[in-house]
């Protein structure tokens, strides 16, 4: 029994340590959002220093837009708990009315950032990026991967 105790101790110290450690998580902002997807397409897809600035403009403004709505959802969904709460079906059907929408302008911002995105590249990069989208899809049918393109 002495023995388990320290073990028990540490599990508890770490547990304890997890949620402070996500309580404290401050979400990547949009400018860091793009650089990672930036970065990555570069290793993909050799962009140069050209298409690097495109695309960052492209993606930060497209995560900017995103963030936006991402912060009304959370409104939304705190009164979609708040109506199943209170069995309150017809707040129920407006608010997962306000989430379709929502969920709608998220796909719309990703699809046109990613068709801006394909237009800045070259013909042989446009090639390689549906070569590379298409094995990446071909991983997540069925359980609602990613954009269309973008494969974030």
């Amino acid at each position: 029994m002495k023995v388990k105790l320290p073990f028990v101790a540490i599990l508890a110290f770490a547990a304890a340590v997890t949620v402070f450690a996500q309580a404290q998580h401050t979400p990547p902002s949009p400018a860091e959002i793009a650089a990672r997807q930036v970065k990555r397409m570069t290793t993909l897809l050799s962009l140069t220093s050209a298409q690097q600035q495109q695309a960052t403009t492209i993606y930060t403004n497209a995560a900017t837009a995103e963030q936006t709505i991402r912060q009304n959802e959370k409104a939304t969904r705190d009164s979609l708990r708040t109506a199943v709460k209170n069995n309150d079906a017809a707040t129920i059907d407006q608010v997962s009315s306000s989430i379709a929408q929502s969920t709608a302008q998220l796909t719309s911002i990703r699809a046109k950032a990613d068709a801006a995105f394909y237009q800045i590249l070259t013909a042989d990069q446009q090639a390689k990026f549906t070569e590379l989208e298409s094995e990446h899809m071909d991983g997540f049918r069925g359980h609602g991967g990613p954009g269309p393109l973008g494969f974030r």
